[in-house]
C-alpha cells in the first residue's frame, strides 16, 4: 500500500492515520540531491505511515518512492505532517560491534571498511 503526501490530511482527519510513522533505511532509486553516485551513497531514507492499521510507503506525486538523504530533513517534514515522534530503522548499514574489553564497561569499534556494503544481512560471525 501506497499514500503520498496530499493523502495525509484527508488520512488524519478521517482517523485512518496512525499516530507515528517508520523512518527506514532504503536501497536509492533516485538519483540527484547532491548525492548522485550511487556506488558511494546507495541508500536513502523512506517513511512508512499506518494507514487503517497496515503500513503504507510515502510516495511522490508522480508514483515513485519519496526518499531522503539526510535524516535532519526529515524531521522538518514530519513535523509539519503533523506527527510529533516516529521509529527509526536501519538494517541495512552495520553500526558496529561490540568487543569485550580489560575494563568493566564494553568498547563499541565500527569497521570504518565496510561501511559502503550493499548487503542487508550482517557479516557472518555476529
Amino acid at each position: 500500500m501506497t499514500v503520498t503526501q496530499a493523502d495525509l490530511p484527508f488520512l488524519r482527519e478521517a482517523l485512518r492515520l496512525g499516530e507515528f510513522p517508520v523512518v527506514y533505511r532504503v536501497h536509492r532509486q533516485q538519483q540527484g540531491g547532491g548525492f548522485g553516485d550511487q556506488d558511494k551513497h546507495p541508500f536513502a531514507w523512506g517513511i512508512l505511515v499506518y494507514v487503517d492499521g497496515q503500513l503504507a510507503r510515502i510516495n511522490s506525486a508522480r508514483g515513485s518512492g519519496r526518499e531522503w538523504n539526510d535524516l535532519t530533513r526529515i524531521e522538518p517534514w514530519l513535523r509539519s505532517q503533523g506527527f510529533s515522534y516516529w521509529w527509526t530503522r536501519n538494517d541495512l548499514e552495520q553500526i558496529g560491534s561490540v568487543v569485550e574489553s580489560s575494563e568493566e564497561e564494553d568498547i563499541v569499534n565500527p569497521d570504518i571498511s565496510d561501511l559502503g556494503h550493499n548487503s542487508p544481512s550482517p557479516p557472518s560471525g555476529i
